[in-house]
C-alpha cells in the first residue's frame, strides 16, 4: 500500500532522477572529449584566424602601423616589394611628436630591407585603432585613385584588417592582405604563450566591435 501511494504523489521522481544522471553523464563524456581533442581544436581556431590572400599585381603595398620589435611587417612589405607585386610602399604610421612618428620609422625599416627610399610613401595620421587608421588610408588612396592595393599586417591580425579595410575603403576597391610571420604567436600552438593567448583574445574581441561599428557600412568612403 505505502509503495502504491508513493507512486501515486511522486509519478515523476523516478524518471527525474534518470534523467538528470544522463544529462550528467553527458556533460562528462562531452567535456572529456572536448579535453581530449583540445590541442587540435585550438589549433584550427588559430590557423583559421590567419588569413593569406592570392597576391597580384596592385597599385601600392599597405604596411600598417605598429611594427613589432623586428619589423616583421617591413620586412615582409620588402619582399612583396621585390616580387614586383607593386610599384610604391606606404609606411602607414601615427605620430609620437610633431617631428616624428611610426610612419618614419617604418621607412628606416623598408630601407635598410632593400626598398629604394624614393618609392615609399609615409601616411601619418592621429589614428588610435585599426578603424581608424583604414579610413586614413582610405582618404589616401581616393586621393591617388587606386583600385588595387595589398595590405601589409602581422599574421593575428590579417582577418580583422581585411574585414574592416574592405568596408572601410571606396567600393570596388580590391583588398588583397598578406601576413607578417610574428615570433609571438604561432597559429600551431598560441594557446602556450600567455602573451599569443592574449593577443588573440584581443583579436576576437576587436573583431566583434568593428563588426558592430561597420554594420551596415561598405565602401562608402
Amino acid at each position: 500500500m505505502k509503495s502504491r501511494r508513493w507512486q501515486r504523489e511522486y509519478p515523476a521522481q523516478g524518471g527525474g532522477i534518470i534523467f538528470s544522471l544522463l544529462s550528467l553523464l553527458f556533460a562528462l563524456v562531452f567535456g572529456l572529449t572536448v579535453y581530449l581533442v583540445r590541442h587540435p581544436l585550438l589549433r584550427f581556431a588559430g590557423e583559421s584566424w590567419v588569413v593569406e590572400d592570392t597576391l597580384e599585381r596592385a597599385d601600392a603595398i599597405i604596411v600598417l602601423s605598429d611594427d613589432n620589435f623586428y619589423a616583421d611587417r617591413a620586412t615582409r612589405a620588402a619582399q612583396v616589394y621585390r616580387e614586383g607585386m607593386a610599384p610604391i610602399v606606404v609606411a602607414s604610421g601615427r605620430k609620437l611628436r610633431p617631428y616624428a612618428g611610426v610612419a618614419e620609422l617604418m621607412e628606416h625599416d623598408l630601407v635598410e630591407r632593400g626598398v629604394p627610399k624614393d618609392k615609399i610613401v609615409r601616411v601619418e595620421h592621429d589614428a588610435e585603432n585599426t578603424t581608424e587608421e583604414a579610413e586614413a588610408l582610405a582618404r589616401f588612396a581616393a586621393q591617388r585613385k587606386w583600385r588595387n592595393v595589398i595590405l601589409v599586417t602581422s599574421n593575428y591580425h590579417t582577418r580583422r584588417a581585411r574585414y574592416i579595410f574592405e568596408h572601410v575603403f571606396p567600393a570596388g576597391t580590391t583588398i588583397r592582405v598578406t601576413g607578417a610571420r610574428d615570433g609571438n604567436f604561432e597559429p600551431e600552438r598560441w594557446w602556450e604563450k600567455r602573451i599569443s593567448t592574449k593577443e588573440f583574445a584581443r583579436e576576437v574581441g576587436g573583431m566583434f566591435v568593428a563588426m558592430w561599428e561597420l554594420r551596415g557600412q561598405g565602401g562608402t568612403i
